[in-house]
């Protein structure tokens, strides 16, 4: 920020210094062991009065001062123009911190320079004890200017106490100086018996040769259990956090680490060639590739400590975008852009909003990414998010993956960066996307009731109050077209009596609904799912769209079990709340003893696309598009290293589930991965920017103006939204986390989720057992208080949530009569007023749970003035003026 900004976009400053810097480190390390190996060399050709060895150190010192010394120091100088001229801040900080390291390196460098000018120069005029001693000079001093530099460089990546003394010896003698100063010791040695075998090739064949050869060779290997102790004990000197976040979520750095044990398997196993006899031309095509090999394996090493230290250039004091650490907080109060002081705009406007996007990717992101260039190309890296998802990805940057830095400036300037790459690079739309569905309401046909004649009531009820469908079939889904019924027959009288023998339950789906397979592709690739193909409209439960329920003894209810529903009408309409016709039949006299109808709620409105791109699947309705489906997968893929877009254009798609632990859908998933909600809801809870409703309704089916609207019930009347009983979203996915248990990316998400509720407070739950207690504000069945909140106060186990649980007599579910979660009487359906209150209404005349305002005939044909099923419901409805719609 307090300097310009070098604007490179195609080949970015940072790969510039990667090519520059490897090669010199390549080369720098060699003139590092080379002086250590022409110093022993010629110890040994003394020692043993070897002339042929001593002329071979003769001829070698010439090459070794041509590549180190010319190129050496040329490409030396060539990375302090370049880390000048890309991050000249982090630059001069290096520089004022260390000028004492720095002058003394010159030092040291300078008698490098001198004695191995001498050492060659004068190599045949001194006595050999001179010489000798001229090349321990060189020795020291080059492995000295390495002790140096690399106090600065492990600076960078463990300032240690420096961050609060700020003082010399802090940084330089930092928590990684010895381990890496060791490790690189080794890297010198083993690199000196790699260029030995250089000049060694050209030698004509000879015993001698032989001898040199394996000589060089013990050079490579001898350093080799130095290197892994070193390297171990440099791995672990690394803060915890960097090595998780840029050795386990960096995929990058996995590239790196394959190309360097690839590398140093090569490496050793080439080497072997030069200590058994081989022709000469082998070895001569052998040792460069063995120098390509090293490149690259110094190359792997390089850049796995570079990615090690992300986000920052210096660790936990500068970013890589060159804004301190400190100077965070400030900037994203008062904006970015007013203190970068070689920027031309202070202040975005509307007018001006695409060029201060602009320089806001110039001054945070062009430090790592190109644009349409070779490595991080951000064209690529955004391509099938739409604007509202580039906003999330900001929002979230650096928060999972946090080898990123965080973005860094107000809400404007985020919106002008996503604007810039979206609009800028990508040439789409950059506004948010405005969800409008009119909804056309169909009348219900009431079924009749003759209170003084019918001797049954017959209850039916969705288990869920809405069944969300993912019609991705093609590519992954992860909940199939499975709806379930559940249905009680209750003999009237003054003791009512719960039928289950000499009777059965016929269900029918209503017309325009009896051929889903005609609107979704799940029948094709039920095999992929389930293990097994299912015929057309059957369910994987081998029941189809019109049968009888199955008698759930344990329960003592019926149930019709994931029936194929789908929202999609055979005549191009939608609609989420198909209705199934119910028949109660004397098994015997085959007669219908009762007869009802019952929603079966099912939405495809699963708005990944407000995302991930690509519109609605279904007649631009609703639905999981292709586009839509193959941008989730590739960025699964891409962050995950999974092949599951490969695998579904292969026609093997995947069922989430079969990875994530689900119990909606009975899978236990893969040991070690987070449960299905827990990978939903906390990985995008650290990216979608709102905390209340405006969050559940990004991706659940009930936005006030979307095609399904699903909480539709009183407590929707009363003003009462998602988070007052799942909490905001940070609330709901910290309680699904804690209950998450042995997951090491579990503590990733939960690490920069800020939850209203103070972590020690939240209780831990487990999806689709631990739900919002109705006990939790119906404290003794009576009317909440206004302070009431559902959050943290959760059913024990799964025969405590509403849909199982039972009356005090422990006979009748909850839901038969207070109706299906999310729909609770009464309910105000938006396709139809009393489509989710047909029972109340038939059997009582008004949309209140059966039994209520005192309607105790309906089952027991008489008043009854005890609360026998539980306490405070002989009582009048407390919110009549709800129902003047009625």
């Amino acid at each position: 920020m307090n300097y310009p900004v070098w604007e490179l976009y195609y080949l970015n400053s940072g790969t510039l210094i990667a090519i520059i810097a490897v090669l010199h480190v390549f080369i720098s390390h060699f003139a590092v062991g080379g002086g250590i190996f022409l110093w022993l060399t010629d110890l040994k050709s003394v020692k043993e009065k070897n002339p042929e060895l001593r002329d071979y150190v003769r001829k070698h010192i010439w090459f070794f001062l041509l590549l180190t010394m010319v190129f050496g120091g040329v490409s030396g100088v060539g990375i302090w123009f370049i880390i000048a001229l890309s991050n000249p801040w982090a630059t001069s900080i290096l520089i004022h911190n260390f000028v004492f390291a720095w002058a003394i390196e010159w030092v040291f460098f300078m008698v490098e320079i001198i004695s191995l000018l001498l050492y060659h120069y004068k190599f045949e005029m001194l006595s050999e004890r001179f010489r000798l001693r001229v090349a321990f000079i060189y020795a020291v001093s080059a492995w000295l200017s390495l002790f140096v530099i690399n106090g600065i460089i492990t600076f960078m990546l463990t300032p240690g106490d420096w961050l609060k003394t700020f003082s010399f010896w802090d940084g330089f003698f930092n928590p990684t100086n010895l381990p890496a100063l060791l490790f690189r010791t080794g890297i010198c040695v083993m690199f000196a018996g790699l260029f030995g075998f250089v000049t060694a090739v050209f030698l004509p064949e000879s015993g001698f040769k032989t001898q040199l050869l394996k000589y060089c060779a013990k050079w490579l290997y001898i350093p080799l259990p130095f290197l892994i102790l070193s390297g171990f004990w440099y791995f672990y000197a690394i803060p915890e956090n960097a090595r998780i976040t840029n050795f386990w979520l960096n995929r990058q750095t996995g590239n790196t680490v394959t190309v360097f044990i690839i590398s140093t398997v090569l490496l050793y196993l080439l080497a072997i060639l030069f200590i058994f006899k081989t022709s000469r031309k082998l070895q001569q095509i052998t040792v460069f590739i063995l120098l390509m090999i090293g490149l690259a394996w110094i190359g792997g090493f390089e850049y796995m400590r570079e990615y090690a230290r992300k986000p920052y250039v210096i660790y936990e004091y500068m970013y890589s975008s060159s804004i301190m650490v400190s100077d965070e907080e400030r900037l994203n109060k008062e904006g970015l852009l007013k203190y970068a002081k070689w920027s031309k705009i202070k202040e975005m406007t509307e007018e001006n909003k695409l060029e201060t996007g602009r320089e806001i990717f110039n001054l945070q992101c062009l430090s790592c990414h190109t644009v349409g260039g070779v490595k991080n190309d951000i064209i690529e890296k955004t391509r099938g998010f739409t604007y509202f998802g580039v906003l999330t990805q900001l929002y979230g940057q650096g928060k999972v993956l946090d080898y990123m830095p965080k973005f860094i400036g107000t809400e404007k300037e985020i919106e002008a960066l996503a604007t810039f790459i979206v609009k800028g690079l990508h040439h789409k739309d950059a506004t948010l996307p405005l969800m409008s569905y009119k909804i056309k309401e169909e009348k219900i046909e009431i079924p009749s009731f003759n209170a003084s004649k019918d001797e049954y009531i017959l209850l039916v009820w969705n288990d869920l109050g809405m069944h969300c469908l993912s019609d991705s079939d093609r590519w992954f889904i992860f909940l199939p077209p499975a709806n379930n019924l559940e249905a009680l027959l209750i003999k009237r009288g003054a003791k009512p009596e719960i039928i289950t023998t000499g009777v059965q339950i016929r269900y029918q789906i209503e017309k325009g609904f009896e051929n889903p397979s005609k609107h979704v592709k799940f029948w094709n690739y039920a095999e992929f799912y389930f293990g097994k193909n299912f015929p057309e409209n059957v369910g994987i439960t081998e029941k189809g769209l019109h049968g009888l329920f199955d008698l759930d003894e344990q329960n003592g209810v019926f149930i019709a079990k994931a029936l194929p529903v789908v929202p999609y009408n055979d005549d191009g309409t939608y609609n989420p709340y198909p209705v199934f016709d119910i028949q109660a039949i004397d098994k015997n006299r085959g007669i219908i003893l009762q007869k009802t109808k019952v929603v079966a709620p099912v939405s495809t409105e699963l708005r990944c696309m407000i995302c991930h791109e690509g519109g609605w699947r279904w007649n631009g309705i609703s639905g999981i598009s292709d586009e839509t489906a193959i941008n989730i997968l590739k960025t699964h893929d891409r962050h995950n290293k999974t092949k599951l877009y490969q695998s579904a254009l292969r026609g093997k798609p995947i069922l989430c589930q079969s990875c994530h632990e689900d119990v909606a859908v009975g899978s236990k998933g893969v040991k070690g991965h987070n449960s299905f909600s827990v990978s939903i809801h906390a990985w995008h809870a650290n990216y979608i920017p709102y905390r209340d409703a405006r969050a559940c309704n990004l991706c659940h089916p009930n936005d006030p103006q979307g095609n399904t609207r699903c909480n539709r019930d009183i407590h929707s009347r009363l003003g009462i939204q998602c988070t007052q009983c799942h909490g905001s979203l940070h609330e709901h996915a910290t309680a699904l986390l804690l209950g998450q248990k042995n997951s090491r990316s579990a503590n990733i998400l939960i690490k920069n989720l800020n939850p209203e509720t103070p972590l020690y407070e939240i209780n831990a739950r487990k999806p689709w057992i631990n739900e919002p207690d109705c006990l939790g504000c119906h404290t003794g069945f009576q009317k909440p208080l206004n302070s009431s909140n559902g959050f943290n106060k959760w059913t024990a186990n799964i025969n405590m949530l509403f849909k199982t649980k039972k009356e005090n007599m422990n006979r009748i579910p909850c839901i038969a009569c207070h109706s299906s979660t999310h729909a609770i009487y009464p309910a105000f359906n938006p396709y139809g007023t009393n489509r989710d209150n047909i029972q109340a209404m038939q059997y009582q005349g008004m949309p209140l749970p059966i039994g209520g305002e005192v309607k105790c005939e309906v089952c027991h044909k008489i008043k009854m003035n005890t609360s026998m099923h539980h306490a405070n419901m002989i009582r009048t409805f407390r919110n009549k003026a709800l129902l003047n719609n009625y």
